[in-house]
């Protein structure tokens, strides 16, 4: 929290992602939604997707709308681009509504998802391929649509973000709460993260992912994720958009195919994270 006599947060013009282009999906609220703010405050111009546009547009708070004018109050650069997915249309339209309105992509976070949490005896096909598609092949196709200019440029970073879901689960212990296909999602995530990131290492490309721990987003709170059990784990969104940051910026020879959680790289790099727009 904010002391008295500290400065509210506002955007740095000079900041480190200065001038830098950079699509975060997923950013209607959560944690995409905090990235998209921390990454306009250090100077980048945020391309904000997700299918929600409008409050209206879903039963949890927050919109793409919202996110890109608490940037644009704050004197910061953001677009709202409206994107399914799992629809290959959606997906190529992101890319080249942000390249007509900033130009190539600098930074691809991506954020999306769409879960359902039920025993694999009861998965439904629909469900499991909507899955892959928002949170494997998205991703995947997302790169490929970013990476020949980011190549061409010698610059560029992409950023996964996973979960501890993709750690395998102790498979004598009992429970499971249904998350064997988020966990796949995840996993294959990760795998995808450290090839790409072997591929197109000393291009001057960074390839990372990174796991926010518990953090209370609506998400996590309407599928009741966080419990007596854990609730002392629960850590601010902040310390996620820091370590997020921090994945997208320095010398993309060292900061990358890194498997990274939010709390050690916050301690890695000592970081001190920032209140948010």
């Amino acid at each position: 929290m904010l002391k008295d006599e500290e400065k509210m947060p506002t955007i740095n013009p000079k900041g480190v992602l200065a001038g830098q282009v950079a699509v975060v999906t997923g950013a209607s609220r959560g944690i995409g939604e905090a990235i998209a703010k921390r990454y306009a405050m250090e100077g980048a111009k945020v391309v904000v997707s997700a299918r929600s546009v409008d409050p209206e547009d879903h039963f949890l708070p927050g919109s793409i709308n919202e996110t890109v004018q608490a940037i644009r109050d704050a004197g910061g650069e953001a677009t709202a681009v409206k994107a399914d997915l799992s629809r290959e249309e959606d997906r190529h339209n992101l890319i080249t509504a942000t390249e007509a309105a900033y130009g190539p992509v600098d930074i691809l976070v991506n954020n999306a998802a769409v879960t359902w949490f039920m025993p694999v005896a009861q998965f439904a096909e629909k469900r499991f391929r909507i899955m892959m598609d928002v949170q494997v092949w998205g991703p995947f196709e997302l790169a490929q649509l970013c990476l020949p200019s980011m190549l061409e440029r010698g610059a560029g970073w992409i950023l996964n973000i996973s979960s501890h879901a993709a750690i395998h689960p102790n498979a004598k212990a009992p429970g499971g709460h249904g998350g064997t296909v988020y966990g796949m999602c995840k996993a294959a995530l990760e795998r995808f993260t450290t090839g790409l990131a072997q591929e197109a290492y000393g291009s001057g490309v960074g390839v990372n992912v990174i796991s926010p721990g518990l953090v209370a987003t609506p998400g996590v709170v309407h599928h009741k994720l966080i419990n007596e059990s854990n609730k002392d784990r629960v850590t601010p969104v902040e310390h996620m958009a820091e370590a997020c940051l921090r994945l997208c910026h320095g010398d993309p020879a060292e900061i990358t195919g890194r498997i990274d959680y939010a709390d050690q790289v916050i301690e890695e790099f000592k970081l001190e994270p920032a209140d948010l727009i």
